[in-house]
């Protein structure tokens, strides 16, 4: 007798071919059938009508603090995720000397938005070496697995300390202690290493974070390690600022190492074609034998602007100020009176205010056609003419009354600015970018910009968007998409034992009800510690998610389960 037998669903198994209808039999944690009438279970889950999956692998989050003191690690364990990798671009926790505790928090809660009061209080910091941080992970129980990769920021200052900060070039013995210490962190378990070398990434006092201008002979050093030990993949975030440069040095390393190295690609709104030109690199490294791959977006990469996130298109202006230290919902009784309306149309964006603003920000508040109201179910592929500067022209009224009647109506309405992928022309990039060899679907920033970017929903829109909705162009097959965030994601990093429904495999499967699944519009919480901000999105239409044969949701609630483990690479 099985201890779990799954009856009469149409089985997409990861794999990439048509789904068909049969049982899955599940016995421990492993898959015992897949396919044809299995024998009896313990116990028998009838999914006719419905869809069985692996669970999601999601390899770009941020959940590199939260682990340490989240078993739930939401949202995304309630969109089907089964394990996540962090330990992304560059920033992390591990190594780290004492003395630089503050300097991580102020990189992680830069970087990557995550509150750094919250980081203060719920981290632990029983560690210093990446080994020791990942025993620390591993001795905490938790709804889904998780891996980690050994990140450039911690990693160089840790090693070179002040000199890290100052951007200082590494000298030689620095370059072999990296090297040697990301070997370490290999060996342990990480699943590769990741830098940054972008402008859009920086201090909280506006410099340059440790990696931006680390030399090729660093970055080579570093990723020589993965060749010494034999797994793991090198990943960048990266400006591209010389193309040719940047595409040789990664050429030379995956050759040199035969290890995978990726890099971040969107579309880049101001040169059309960047991104084609960086897939021909791809494809050119390719051909000399390296494996060099561009981690993609699912969907368009967007900013939320609402009454009670990081930034919408008032907050720049002198007479919003004071509404900023209010609780939430004294601010929306405050913008609901017609006088304070009056004086915040009335009002123009401050120089003073809009100064320690990035240009990517200030591009945001100030652009009415590339706002959209977000709705419900939310919409991330909208018209053109959906626009706020196109509803203005259509009411006879100025785009700053439209948006600031729809923020101040309700707390939950969001202005979705989509920064890539998105263009009125074109609504394809990001389809080409799906349907292309040389690309592996990433980008979700699970854990990440918790108070104006909510991208941790992706792996749900994926299905519901690309293969089912979709009427704005062509639809992608339901196999596929499955197949890009199952069975490609934890193969390019080494998952080999989940990731596809089949005998012998891990019992990561999730169970969906198809017509029903929908996302559902992101909210505001205040549940990280010290009561820090952050967005969620929670979702119908998942009956069951199991993760090494144990449910830990049914019908979108929480079993108590956790049987959720650290996964280390080459283990």
């Amino acid at each position: 007798m099985h201890d779990t037998v799954i009856r009469g669903g149409t089985i997409i198994d990861g794999t990439g071919q048509p789904g068909f209808t049969g049982d899955i039999a599940i016995d421990g944690d492993r898959i015992a059938q897949v396919g044809g009438k299995a024998g009896p279970g313990k116990r028998e889950i009838n999914a006719a009508g419905l869809i069985v999956t692996p669970g999601w692998v999601d390899a770009h989050t941020h959940y590199d603090g939260q682990a340490t003191w989240d078993p739930m690690l939401a949202p995304s364990s309630w969109h089907g995720v089964t394990t996540i990798l962090f330990g992304n671009c560059g920033v992390g926790f591990a190594p780290v000397r004492r003395s630089h505790h503050q300097e991580l928090i102020g990189l992680m809660e830069a970087v990557e938005e995550i509150p750094g009061t919250a980081l203060a209080e719920g981290l632990k910091w029983n560690w210093e070496s990446f080994p020791e941080y990942l025993d620390a992970l591993a001795g905490m129980r938790r709804t889904i697995d998780i891996g980690a990769q050994v990140p450039h920021h911690p990693l160089r200052v840790f090693v070179m300390g002040q000199r890290a900060i100052d951007l200082e070039a590494a000298t030689a013995d620095d370059i072999a202690a990296m090297r040697k210490l990301t070997a370490e962190g290999l060996r342990a378990g990480a699943f590769g290493f990741t830098t940054s070398r972008t402008n859009s990434h920086k201090t909280l006092t506006g410099g340059m974070v440790p990696s931006r201008y680390s030399e090729i002979d660093e970055l080579m050093g570093i990723g020589r390690a993965l060749g010494d030990v034999g797994h793991g993949a090198f990943g960048m975030n990266s400006d591209f600022d010389i193309e040719e440069t940047e595409l040789g040095w990664m050429t030379q390393l995956g050759k040199e190492t035969g290890r995978p190295v990726w890099f971040l690609l969107t579309d880049r709104p101001t040169d059309d074609d960047r991104w084609r030109r960086l897939m021909d690199g791809v494809r050119a490294a390719r051909a000399q034998g390296a494996m060099v791959t561009a981690q993609v977006a699912g969907r368009p990469v967007g900013v939320l602007l609402g009454a009670d996130t990081a930034l919408n298109p008032f907050s720049i202006r002198p007479s919003y100020q004071p509404l900023l230290a209010l609780p939430i919902a004294e601010r929306m009784a405050r913008l609901r009176d017609p006088a304070m309306r009056a004086e915040i149309l009335a009002d123009r964006p401050s120089e003073a205010l809009m100064k320690p603003l990035s240009q990517f920000r200030q591009h945001i508040v100030r652009r009415w056609h590339r706002m959209f109201k977000l709705g419900n179910p939310p919409d991330y592929e909208p018209p053109a003419s959906a626009s706020i500067a196109a509803i203005a022209e259509r009411e006879g009224r100025t785009p700053d009354e439209v948006a600031y009647d729809y923020l101040a109506a309700d707390p939950t309405n969001f202005i979705f600015f989509p920064v890539t992928g998105y263009n009125v022309d074109n609504h394809d990039v990001i389809r080409e970018m799906l349907t292309s060899e040389e690309t592996v679907l990433g980008l979700s920033d699970g854990g990440a910009h918790c108070s104006s970017i909510l991208d941790a929903g992706m792996p749900t829109w994926m299905i519901t968007h690309w293969a089912r909705d979709r009427h704005r162009g062509p639809r992608l097959p339901l196999e596929l998409i499955v197949k890009r965030q199952t069975s490609e994601t934890a193969g390019f990093f080494g998952l080999h034992d989940r990731g596809v429904l089949a005998p012998g495999k891990k019992a990561d499967v999730n169970i969906i009800d198809y017509a029903g699944l929908q996302v559902q519009k992101p909210e505001i919480v205040y549940d990280l510690p010290a009561g820090g901000r952050r967005l969620v999105q929670k979702v119908d239409g998942y009956k069951a998610t199991f993760v090494s044969g144990i449910p830990v949701f049914e019908n979108g609630e929480h079993t108590g389960a956790l049987p959720g483990q650290l996964v280390r690479a080459g283990r």
